[in-house]
């Protein structure tokens, strides 16, 4: 009796997790694109500092995207038993809080060209880059979440729900701060090869590798700040046309190039009222 009620949990928990793989499989599919701009946009963000605080500043901002994960998780999970209305309203508010960020760095472009000063600058702008990619990795990640919950159908209980977000998230967070850790080591790779001066083919291989990752590198993190801008406007536009029904953008390239201007001109018209609102402010301050 025992030994059948065991072999009866037993399979039970294996037919769980054979749910719960097949419907996280179908649930990343759905995520994919905007797993492309999160890696963009990570990427993006390391730009610019130092060799040895490269790493550093992933890890700390994939820890951040973690603690997201802890609080969208079961904040997606309450709200689609109690509040499902809301989900909607608060992803357009992300959507246009992300063309706001990507404005703001269009316009603001010049400033990053300047050199650092000062290693109290240096410390200043890297927990800021911390902090901007935490920022935004919460409105990708709750995103992704909503889409991933939207491909679970009403009938699927609460354990699967919470197994297969988990792993949703989980996985994302894993492979996107994995693939982006790597992304940031590309010249320092190429560099270890071209310094192997032994003799021979392989060495010599290894060298000529050694340049092409070097010259790679700088490419590659330009393409993916340029990238990490557009996926802003992007996926901001998207979540904002997909939440007005008589706005709803066609699919394909037709669709993509519909979310780019919706989200670059939401973007830019934030910027400017936030601009104005400030100088207003600076305005009605009493001189002294």
């Amino acid at each position: 009796m025992a030994g059948g009620s065991l072999f009866t949990l037993l399979d039970d928990i294996a037919t769980l997790l054979d749910d719960v793989s097949v419907m996280t499989k179908v649930a990343a599919k759905k995520t994919a694109g905007v797993l492309g701009d999160d890696l963009a946009l990570n990427a993006n963000q390391v730009q610019g500092l130092a060799a040895s605080r490269e790493w550093p500043v992933v890890w700390a901002v994939a820890k951040g995207s973690f603690v997201n994960k802890l609080i969208l998780v079961p904040a997606a999970l309450a709200l689609s038993a109690f509040a499902v209305f809301l989900i909607k309203p608060l992803l357009m508010v992300g959507g246009a809080f992300l063309c706001f960020e990507g404005a703001e760095k269009l316009v603001h472009a010049r400033r990053d060209q300047h050199p650092h000063l000062t290693d109290a600058r240096d410390e200043r702008d890297e927990r800021a880059k911390v902090k901007d990619a935490i920022r935004t990795d919460f409105i990708l990640s709750a995103e992704i979440i909503v889409i991933a919950l939207g491909t679970l159908s009403a009938e699927v209980d609460f354990v699967r729900r919470l197994a297969v977000l988990s792993a949703v998230a989980l996985g994302m967070t894993a492979g996107v701060y994995g693939l982006v850790a790597g992304i940031v080591k590309i010249d320092d790779l190429g560099l270890s090869l071209l310094a192997n001066e032994r003799a021979g083919g392989l060495a010599a291989a290894g060298r000529r590798l050694g340049r092409g990752l070097i010259a790679l590198a700088p490419r590659l993190m330009k393409f993916l700040s340029v990238a990490g801008t557009a996926a802003m406007f992007l996926v901001g536009g998207e979540i904002l046309l997909h939440g007005i029904p008589a706005l709803h953008p066609p699919e394909g390239l037709l669709g993509m190039a519909a979310g780019l201007a919706t989200g670059l001109a939401t973007g830019l018209v934030i910027v400017g009222v936030v601009a104005g609102a400030q100088r207003l402010g600076a305005l009605a301050q009493p001189r002294t």
